[in-house]
């Protein structure tokens, strides 16, 4: 059965909290729950941590707890200290029956840091990523034992950005090890989302539906900016959005023909950042939510 979901970060930043303070906890899930009709919501600095105050928390508005981004350090630490770091957000996981846990290695990231040209990412040698590979499987194996999938969120400013940073991760990885498809970061990490999705669709366990304005994430790249002035500046929105540069079309109609959500549930998130101030979060995930369902019916994925 396919989900729809939110993220929080459309009302309040957690790579720059100052995005987006002042608007209260209360609204962010009044509007993404009983305002737009979103079935659940992804993790935010919001949340409380304690896994069942979370779960009456969501629920009291009506949303199921998704799942929620997890830093893994594999490029610094074992795989036995990943598996023991993990743990508090593991309990959060499976006591609010989450099928996945989004996962991205920031050891070395700079997608927050706003004096950091995104352009200025790290990269992997083709050793370093094999190796890479080698310690993300086993710690999704180890997940995979607990009931979790591990989907791998591709992202800005992180050490898998581009499409061929993605295909030598999904190559350097195994079965238990998915995909978190990201359009949006597909498209702004130079990629042609239809293509990579119909790259790697029988490992995507978990999508988010971001679109990009492709006149910003231009001058992103031409200007040097950071990842958080991107966001700021509007480099991000959601699917129906007219300034938008991706069509939800294809790709959900991939999704449908694949069979992404016939035989369990799984989840299209919004996941799409912006400045609240200037792009109403509960006008523009309105937009978004009522175009993916629309699409989606036209393609024949619900």
């Amino acid at each position: 059965m396919i989900l729809f979901g939110t993220n929080p970060i459309a009302w309040a930043n957690d790579d720059d909290r100052s995005i987006g303070a002042d608007i209260a906890t209360t609204r962010i899930l009044d509007e993404a729950g009983r305002q737009i009709g979103f079935d659940g919501i992804e993790n935010g600095h919001r949340w409380p941590d304690e896994p069942e105050e979370l779960r009456a928390l969501l629920g009291s508005y009506g949303l199921k707890f998704i799942s929620g981004w997890y830093s893994t350090e594999l490029l610094v630490r074992s795989v036995e200290e990943e598996i023991a770091a993990c743990q508090p957000h593991l309990a959060k996981l499976k006591h609010n029956a989450c099928r996945v846990m989004i996962v991205c290695e920031t050891s070395n990231a700079i997608h927050g840091d706003a004096g950091r040209a995104v352009n200025d990412r790290p990269t992997l040698s083709a050793n370093e990523m094999k190796a890479f590979g080698a310690k993300l499987e086993a710690f999704a194996a180890y997940l995979a034992g607990q009931g979790v999938t591990l989907v791998y969120h591709h992202h800005m400013g992180t050490i898998v950005e581009s499409p061929e940073d993605i295909d030598a991760f999904m190559a350097a990885t195994g079965p238990h090890t998915h995909l978190l498809f990201d359009a949006g970061h597909c498209a702004f990490g130079g990629g042609d989302p239809e293509a990579v999705l119909a790259k790697h669709i029988g490992r995507v366990r978990h999508f988010h539906a971001k679109n990009i304005r492709p006149a910003v994430v231009a001058k992103v790249r031409a200007e040097g900016w950071s990842f958080l002035k991107g966001v700021v500046e509007g480099a991000f929105t959601v699917p129906g959005d007219q300034e938008g540069g991706i069509d939800f079309a294809p790709l959900l109609g991939q999704l449908a023909t694949a069979g992404y959500g016939r035989n369990e549930d799984a989840w299209i998130v919004i996941e799409a950042e912006q400045d609240p101030q200037v792009r109403n979060p509960l006008l523009y995930q309105t937009l978004g939510l009522a175009t993916l369902k629309r699409l989606s019916k036209e393609v024949g994925l619900i």
